[in-house]
């Protein structure tokens, strides 16, 4: 019957360790694997532990690839999840990486809601429609979603119509060889299409232009705002 030979400290990774059978190296695993499976140097190996030993192996491969895939880039866990999926790590094994990442604190849809939140809101002008879009294509729920964006929305005392005003002011500039009415209708369908109520738009646009800005105007804008598309 096989054996274990060795147990030694993976050079990779520190609290890893790498269980040798008959000499040579067969899986890496963690200290609470060795003591909960009681591993040492003599243990035989027979069938059942060689299992065990495989299937902690692969559930600690898939949790490290979850740290290092978080390393480079926060992540919701459905996000995550996903994507462990797709590098060939086991459903089971990817849910139970996230499971264990989750308990640890090391991974928050909260958090990471709030923070993508914060930097499309503050950094870009991004309107909470565009936000609940970009939430939701990266993994995160909708009612986690909403709370997120309402606290950023409260805790940077942001004002919609203000942000509206300076990204008007802003693209203005682009339409100043237009005459007034189109220069108008092409303002509002730029706004529309990033996502801002119409409420917003007019207040924003009036302040921008100096002047109120009408439904029925802003109707049609929303009309030609697809046609426009290419002028953003």
């Amino acid at each position: 019957m096989a054996v274990v030979t060795a147990i030694v400290a993976s050079a990779r990774k520190d609290g890893r360790y790498v269980v040798h059978v008959d000499g040579k190296a067969s899986t890496t695993v963690s200290l609470d694997v060795i003591d909960r499976l009681r591993l040492r140097v003599g243990l035989p190996v027979d069938e059942g532990l060689a299992a065990a030993l495989a299937e902690e192996g692969a559930a600690l491969a898939a949790y490290d690839r979850a740290l290092n895939m978080l390393a480079f880039q926060p992540r919701s866990s459905r996000d995550l999840r996903r994507r462990l999926v797709q590098k060939g790590e086991t459903e089971a094994h990817a849910e139970q990486a996230v499971e264990r990442l989750v308990a640890a604190g090391l991974l928050d849809d909260a958090a990471f809601a709030r923070q993508v939140a914060r930097s499309k809101l503050l950094g870009q002008g991004a309107s909470r429609r565009r936000l609940q879009q970009e939430l939701f294509k990266r993994g995160v729920e909708r009612g986690v979603a909403d709370e997120a964006i309402g606290e950023v929305l409260s805790d940077e005392l942001v004002d919609e119509g203000e942000v509206v005003e300076r990204i008007a002011r802003k693209k203005l500039r682009s339409l100043e060889g237009l005459d007034e009415p189109s220069r108008r209708r092409r303002l509002y369908a730029f706004l529309a299409r990033r996502g801002y109520d119409g409420d917003v738009i007019r207040r924003g646009m009036a302040a921008a232009l100096g002047a109120e800005v009408s439904t029925e105007e802003g109707e049609e804008g929303e009309g030609h705002a697809e046609g426009d598309r290419g002028l953003a």
